[in-house]
């Protein structure tokens, strides 16, 4: 049995020792991660809160029996759906880095490096076209499938948008290097 799946079980059984101890594990992981998304400190231990309630009543289902990430990844997967649901219910577009999920550890970057990083990014999506800019955001941050973006913008088939975010995530990339 992994050390994941010992824990899973130490949580379905109310553990309470296991349970304060896998959220003050993740806690500083996860508000570093969060920052990214430039939402206040307070918002950011809310919806790490709500992300920890969502994982134990899904380990209480039987949900992450067999999961194939760690907690952790699936415990930020949750907080970065929550972070996600909140900018859309605010109608508010914050851009993040992770064109490819990362994790984070808790000294792996510093605030200051992920705050330059973000602001980079910006910077690059800025200077791309707003085509390529519709694009990028409709897919990795509103996490929208290629088939909804085709309908979106009007793309005549999807090997065509394929094609087109590629070619606009390698601009951005040459940008942001530059």
């Amino acid at each position: 049995m992994s050390a994941t799946n010992s824990i899973i079980d130490l949580l379905k059984r109310n553990d309470e020792k296991t349970i304060r101890t896998v959220y003050n594990d993740y806690k500083k992981s996860f508000i570093l991660f969060a920052k990214r998304y430039n939402i206040s400190e307070q918002d950011t231990i809310d919806i790490y809160q709500d992300a920890f309630i969502a994982l134990i009543e899904n380990v209480k289902s039987g949900k992450v029996d067999e999961i194939k990430s760690s907690l952790s990844t699936y415990l930020f997967g949750i907080g970065k759906f929550m972070i996600f649901q909140k900018f859309k219910k605010n109608e508010q577009i914050h851009i993040a880095d992770d064109l490819e999920s990362i994790e984070v550890e808790d000294d792996l970057y510093s605030e200051d490096d992920i705050d330059s990083q973000v602001r980079l990014l910006q910077k690059g999506l800025d200077k791309l076209g707003e085509q390529c800019k519709k694009v990028l955001l409709l897919f990795y941050y509103e996490e929208k499938k290629l088939d909804e973006i085709q309908e979106q913008l009007g793309y005549t088939s999807k090997d065509v948008l394929k094609s087109q975010k590629s070619r606009c995530l390698k601009q951005l990339k040459e940008l942001i290097k530059a």
